[in-house]
């Protein structure tokens, strides 16, 4: 009898870009971990077909792969996988056909998907909120993103704009007409609108992790105080809009102890008895659950 020979089988190769206005993260995930992790500038400025072409060029460096998962900025058509909406963070990137530019120079499944959204299915599959089909995911940092999950999936709104939480008029006495979102959530909660408000006192202080470094300045503790009441107005809509179970906070300056302990004791004693059951939890993926989140939805079309 002939003795079959064993065949060594591949592990499963997905390649995953974390495109930001400021960098791309990379690397490859075998469904369980990312290898081969990397981190380029994105010098956005250039524009949506060079940013392309840097696409291209950092996916040639991972050798063979059987999809790849993209979390992208900017509003994302994922019926299609193009850019339906991108600020001039990166100019000329709306209409980008992210999917069929990416197919057709490598000819294997592309899942695109909003940076976001990808970040808040990472954390469903495997970060703060596995376990979970419905939740809200909210990330502070150059500005406030959002995502809404429900049955597991993202929602995704009429165009593809859903969870646009930063647009929530928190300040409706400071609208300025023609001025994009002023008045609202993103201009006062952002670690953006933070650290302008702490170089205001101190121009040295320009950054969040030189902020808590002046903790002992109450100055500054005053202004970290002001900063959590609002980042608290924006949730207390939330939770009373969604009655969530959960809410997901990203950005690592919320990870701070005082600050998420400030806004559960805030918002606790703030919104209606029946909404008081909602947990508020910190992100555990950092600055790869984007990355993680598109090789996921790549996974799944495979």
């Amino acid at each position: 009898m002939q003795r079959k020979k064993k065949v060594k089988v591949r592990n499963m190769r997905i390649a995953a870009l974390d495109i930001g206005g400021t960098s791309i993260k990379s690397g490859i995930w075998d469904g369980s971990r990312t290898a081969e992790y990397r981190e380029r500038d994105t010098h956005a400025k250039e524009g949506g077909t060079r940013l392309m072409e840097r696409a291209k060029e950092i996916l040639r460096g991972y050798g063979e792969f059987d999809a790849i998962g993209i979390s992208t900025a900017g509003q994302v058509d994922t019926s299609n996988g193009s850019i339906c909406y991108a600020n001039d963070n990166i100019p000329a990137y709306t209409g980008t056909p992210v999917r069929k530019i990416l197919e057709d120079e490598f000819q294997v499944p592309v899942a695109v998907e909003n940076d976001v959204n990808a970040a808040a299915l990472g954390e469903m599959f495997h970060g703060a909120a596995k376990g979970l089909s419905d939740f809200l995911c909210l990330t502070y940092g150059t500005g406030v993103g959002g995502a809404i999950v429900m049955n597991g999936k993202i929602y995704p709104g009429s165009r593809y704009a859903s969870g646009s939480f930063g647009g929530i008029v928190v300040h409706p006495e400071k609208i300025q007409a023609g001025e994009e979102f002023s008045g609202c959530y993103e201009k006062y909660a952002s670690v953006t609108a933070l650290v302008a408000s702490a170089m205001a006192i101190d121009p040295s202080i320009n950054n969040g992790r030189k902020i808590f470094e002046a903790w002992d300045r109450r100055e500054i503790r005053r202004l970290v105080d002001d900063w959590v009441d609002e980042i608290v107005y924006g949730l207390i809509s939330l939770i009373h809009i969604f009655n969530p179970s959960d809410i997901i906070l990203g950005g690592g300056i919320l990870a701070q102890p005082y600050i998420i302990g400030e806004v559960r004791r805030r918002v606790f004693g703030s919104v209606c008895p029946q909404a008081k059951q909602v947990r508020l939890e910190n992100a555990k993926l950092g600055n790869q659950a984007g990355l993680i989140g598109a090789a996921c939805l790549a996974e799944e079309m495979l």
